[in-house]
Formats: C-alpha cells, sequence, structure tokens
C-alpha cells in the first residue's frame, strides 16, 4: 500500500503515463550529489529551473552514521564560515535531486549551512525508477517515519559537529518533505519549521502511525504551512483540520501558521515543474526565510 501523503502528491501532479524517461541508474551517494534529476520526475520538467551558482560556497557530498548505516547527503554552506545556523532541507518523493540541491544552495547564500539528506537510501534510489508506481511501492511506501526522524538527527549532530550550530535548526520540506517538516517539529527541540504542500492527514499504518494533524497540538516548534488552494490532493477542510488541532496545543503549536496562495497548486514552489507559480514561490520564499529569522534560526 502507498503512502497516503505522497499518492495524491502524485496523483495531482501526473500529466499523463507513469512510465518516464531519463537519467541511467545512480547510486543514493550520487542523487546526494544533487546531480541531475530523477528518471520518474521526467515528464514533469518544466522549462525554466533557477540555478543557484555554488560561488562563495562550500558545496560537498558527505556520509554520516545513523544505526550503522552511512546515510548520503548534499551540504552547502558559505566558504570560511562556522557556527553558522542550520537549515534541513527535506526532500520530495524523487529524492535528493537538483531541485533540492539547488534550494540547498539557495539557503546557504543566505547564510546557512544547508543539509539535504537522502532519506530513502536504505530502501533504493529514486534517481534509477522510470516507473512511478515502482517507485512509490518498492521505495517510498516502505520508509519508516522512526527511520525518518533518526537520520534527521544524525543530520543535526553531523551539522553541529563541520561548521553549524546545533542550538540553531530549522526545518523546511516539500510534497513528501512537507509532512516530514510537520512532524520533526513535534519530534525535536529545533526552532521553526517551514512545510510546503504536505499532507496533514491520513490512516496510520505500522510505519507511518500518525501525521501532522495526530501531532498537531504537541509542536516543540512552531510551523510555517505554505499550501495552495488549487492543489488537487490536499483539501482545504484538512488545513482547517490542521488549525483547529493547532488552537488546542502547545505554545509552538498556537504559534504556528497557514498562507494559502488561492490559484496556486500543489508544488508551485519546483521551479522545473510546470506547477511552478512564480508568485506565491517567490512571496513563499520570502516568507520562510522571514519565519527562520524571526524564530531564532538565523
Amino acid at each position: 500500500m502507498f503512502h497516503d501523503n505522497v499518492q495524491a502528491d502524485f496523483d495531482s501532479l501526473l500529466p499523463g503515463s507513469s512510465t518516464q524517461q531519463g537519467a541511467s541508474r545512480r547510486t543514493a551517494i550520487k542523487a546526494a550529489l544533487g546531480i541531475g534529476y530523477a528518471a520518474s520526475a521526467g515528464r514533469l520538467m518544466a522549462q525554466t529551473v533557477i540555478k543557484t551558482s555554488s560561488a562563495g560556497l562550500r558545496t560537498e557530498e558527505i556520509t554520516y552514521q545513523v544505526n550503522g548505516f552511512k546515510v548520503p547527503a548534499y551540504v552547502a554552506a558559505p566558504l570560511g564560515k562556522t557556527r553558522l545556523p542550520v537549515i534541513l532541507v527535506i526532500q520530495e518523493v524523487f529524492g535528493v535531486h537538483e531541485y533540492i540541491a539547488d534550494t540547498a544552495r539557495r539557503f546557504a547564500k543566505e547564510g546557512y549551512l544547508a543539509i539535504a539528506p537522502e532519506l530513502f537510501a536504505r530502501q533504493g534510489d529514486p534517481g534509477s525508477y522510470n516507473e512511478i508506481a515502482r517507485l512509490m511501492s518498492e521505495v517510498v511506501a516502505k520508509v519508516p517515519d522512526a527511520q525518518v526522524m533518526a537520520d534527521l538527527d544524525g543530520a543535526v549532530a553531523w551539522a553541529g559537529a563541520n561548521g553549524g550550530n546545533a542550538a540553531k535548526v530549522g526545518i523546511t520540506g516539500f510534497c513528501w518533505g512537507g509532512r516530514i517538516a510537520w512532524l520533526y517539529a513535534a519530534h525535536a527541540p529545533i526552532k521553526a519549521s517551514v512545510a510546503w504542500y504536505g499532507r496533514l492527514v491520513g490512516e496510520p499504518t505500522a510505519i507511518t502511525p500518525r501525521h501532522p494533524v495526530d501531532v498537531a497540538a504537541s509542536l516543540k516548534a512552531p510551523v510555517l504551512g505554505l499550501y495552495g488552494g488549487d492543489d488537487a490532493g490536499i483539501a482545504l477542510t484538512t488545513v482547517n483540520l490542521m488549525k483547529t488541532a493547532l488552537a488546542a496545543g502547545t505554545a509552538a503549536s498556537r504559534a504556528s501558521e497557514f498562507v494559502v496562495y488561492p490559484k496556486a497548486p500543489h508544488a508551485f514552489h519546483a521551479d522545473y515543474r510546470p506547477s511552478y507559480r512564480q508568485g506565491p514561490a517567490e512571496d513563499g520564499w520570502r516568507r520562510a526565510l522571514g519565519w527562520l529569522r524571526s524564530h531564532g534560526v538565523a
């Protein structure tokens, strides 16, 4: 069975056939380099792609140990600086490809140590899949939330020992990663979270026992939710359910906010997709930076 939180993402994004043509097989560590795009994202490609230069940045492929496994990650940070605020950049279902790596570089240009861990590495390499249905069933649907939380804890520890300030950590995630950004805000003592159109509700399973609405009242960090009013996979009624749950929770829960862009579809920030909407994407980015700054990350 597919994760509830990713099925709607795909249903709302795919323009046609589930079989995509694209890049040849890459290992998970190559995916973490942020080179190219996942093969299964091929039909989603748009004409305009934002490219952020690595000039003035340290960009590298790293691995860090979590429970005996070497988790690959893409890292971007300003050259020659230490004690940097840390931002965890969480992937879509396609893994850590060029769009996620570019987003990490954008944060690095703003003064962050940005780390994007390949959270599917134990289950498989998203870049090797041409068929979205197989990617979902063979990789994404087998990734336990507990594994993801531990891998993110490991990323924070690595960042704190390699130029980052582990006392100033934020997280942001897109689509699949948007759901994770909500969950991590309830899991770890971070400063702030920004969730881009992540699923809020779903049926509990053994590997995804709770969803954002289930942890809304117990957040440890305030979350800014950035959502599209025309998102075919995330009903605005679930946003309202989340708002109600947040209002009855912790101080961080009550401080959380939503911004809904009325005419924006799902994945409106993803500049490599036809769903990209420049206005909401740029406004959301500005709000995300302001949110992280106002809550003590930067």
